[in-house]
């Protein structure tokens, strides 16, 4: 009964801070409007219909999807390393995307994709091809562990930026856009990215909370939940596949936005307990809820000028992060 009340009270708060966050993000912005502006609006009449609908509504609908796929990423990764510290960027998918972005400007690539830029669509293929790699490398028969996976991602990550900084040096015109890329911003966000990512994200969760009980298993240790009927690999498999493809995507809108996916999964973690089944839905629903706000923050503070949302995120989790490491440390003394 304490657990549904917690977990009940805990919703209730989710919900009341998403609807006021799509509010403020609608009614406030560089151009002041009114809450009858936004009746107006929404009524398909007023002269603000496009800033509402066009600009901030889809801007809105974006940033809270992509915390939502950075939240869900972590929780998986979290589970599948069976470790708090993991973040949906720990393999080199973000390093990876950074690299295509900057690459597609190198050589001046065109291809597109409804919802996708040429940097953007360049970005997905080569963090997806990267974290694949990680898996092949770290599947050789002597190094099949999660150790190994998680270094290889790191070796593979390293490198990867690397050859990013060295393309920017080598055009110094470029370093905008690898701001873009580096620090995440929602700047060119649009309707055509809010409805490529929506169905990924909501097949994402639906399949992460219906193989939710393998993952309980998988945090027993592998020989355990192979003994309990869990097909390891397999699973293993699919939890890699769906983080890799939730950071990938939300890459290639967004650019890297660091400590969503780490910070958002540890605390639900912390309320509500280890159980997957319930942490994989609310991690999503609270990265979604943590961004939203992060980029109206980053809008608004210096308005009309607007900031990185990575600068956001990093400023309030890096402080809030190391103040639940030293909360729990403290209660394991």
């Amino acid at each position: 009964m304490k657990k549904k009340k917690l977990l009940a009270g805990l919703g209730l708060i989710l919900l009341f801070l998403t609807l006021v966050g799509f509010f403020l993000t609608l009614v406030i912005g560089p151009v002041k409007t009114s809450v009858f502006d936004l009746l107006e609006a929404l009524k398909s009449q007023g002269k603000y219909q496009d800033i509402f609908l066009q600009l901030r509504l889809p801007r809105a609908l974006l940033s809270f999807l992509v915390g939502a796929s950075l939240g869900l990423a972590g929780a998986i990764l979290q589970g599948y390393f069976r470790n708090s510290l993991a973040d949906p960027f720990i393999l080199g998918s973000s390093s990876g995307a950074a690299l295509g972005a900057v690459l597609a400007g190198e050589l001046g690539l065109k291809l597109t994709l409804p919802g996708f830029s040429s940097s953007g669509l360049m970005a997905l293929i080569t963090s997806l091809a990267l974290v694949t790699a990680v898996y092949l490398i770290s599947e050789r028969r002597r190094f099949r562990t999660s150790e190994a996976l998680l270094l290889t991602g790191i070796a593979a990550g390293a490198l990867s930026s690397a050859f990013t900084s060295f393309l920017i040096f080598r055009r110094p015109d470029a370093y905008e856009q690898a701001v873009f890329w580096l620090l995440g911003s929602f700047s060119l966000a649009g309707w055509s990215q809010v409805l490529v990512l929506l169905p990924y994200v909501l097949l994402a969760l639906v399949a992460a909370c219906f193989l939710a009980p393998q993952m309980n298993l998988l945090s027993l240790g592998d020989e355990v939940a192979a003994s309990l009927g869990c097909p390891v690999k397999s699973i293993r498999r699919i939890f890699l596949f769906l983080s890799t493809l939730l950071a990938a995507l939300s890459v290639s809108v967004a650019g890297i936005i660091g400590f969503v996916g780490l910070i958002t999964p540890h605390t639900i973690r912390l309320l509500i307990g280890p159980d997957h089944r319930r942490l994989f839905f609310y991690s999503a629903w609270a990265g979604g809820v943590f961004l939203l706000y992060s980029d109206f923050l980053a809008r608004t503070i210096f308005s009309p000028a607007e900031i990185p949302v990575g600068v956001i995120t990093a400023a309030f989790g890096a402080p809030f992060f190391i103040y639940l490491l030293n909360r729990r440390g403290a209660r394991e003394v």
